[in-house]
């Protein structure tokens, strides 16, 4: 049976990078916790998960007000050296992600990400992870002016695979990634991880699914495929 929370059949799937693919939004927020603390901060994790989702200039802001200007760029280099340690050994998925990519290539369906992150690290994390390889495009916040919530990255990735945003699906875990995709005129569907969604967010009216496995469910069964 057709799924009204999934009106149309993507031509393309748009994927965000950290905590949709890769769990790594609980590392990140360690390793900024575990340098804060090794500087003489402990700060709440309200903080911590106000910055999922966002930009780098947008974090920088938030420990600007938590800590002060001098003592944030401490605590921002002791937290990249604590986590590329952790990117070069591969960050690990989130369940479903490879079933979900093996799927969308095997229909010959293209794919990108659209990430907040910047492209080096981007890049990184994604061949480290092995995923690069599932993917047509890499879209990241250094190659665009706005980062999420505005929809440049997503249109950006939209043109890279030169399908019309309108037929793009999108998979995110973050509001401020669904506020983007949503921006952009595309169709999202939330797989929260660390921020579950608030009334606000549910006012979206959005798809908001528990797993990327029932997101490749609700595909298979739009694109009239046997489960």
């Amino acid at each position: 049976m057709k799924d009204p929370s999934l009106p149309f059949a993507p031509v393309a799937v748009i994927f965000d990078m950290d905590g949709l693919m890769l769990d790594s939004e609980r590392a990140i927020i360690g390793c900024l916790a575990e340098a804060a603390r090794e500087l003489g901060h402990d700060l709440p994790e309200v903080l911590w998960l106000s910055m999922v989702g966002h930009s780098e200039a947008v974090c920088r802001h938030l420990l600007d007000e938590a800590v002060g200007e001098a003592k944030r760029e401490l605590i921002l280099q002791r937290s990249h050296a604590l986590y590329d340690a952790i990117v070069a050994t591969g960050m690990p998925h989130r369940p479903g992600i490879i079933e979900m990519l093996e799927f969308l290539r095997s229909r010959g369906i293209p794919r990108a990400v659209a990430t907040s992150t910047r492209r080096p690290l981007a890049l990184r994390k994604l061949e480290a992870s092995q995923l690069l390889p599932y993917f047509d495009a890499v879209c990241t916040s250094s190659d665009v002016e706005h980062p999420k919530p505005a929809p440049d990255v997503y249109l950006l990735a939209a043109c890279s695979l030169d399908v019309d945003p309108a037929l793009c699906l999108v998979l995110e875990d973050s509001p401020t990634g669904v506020r983007a995709a949503l921006a952009a005129g595309m169709h999202p569907i939330q797989i929260p991880d660390l921020l579950e969604p608030d009334d606000a967010v549910r006012a979206l009216g959005h798809t908001i699914l528990p797993s990327l496995h029932d997101a490749r469910v609700l595909l298979e069964q739009r694109l009239g495929l046997a489960l």
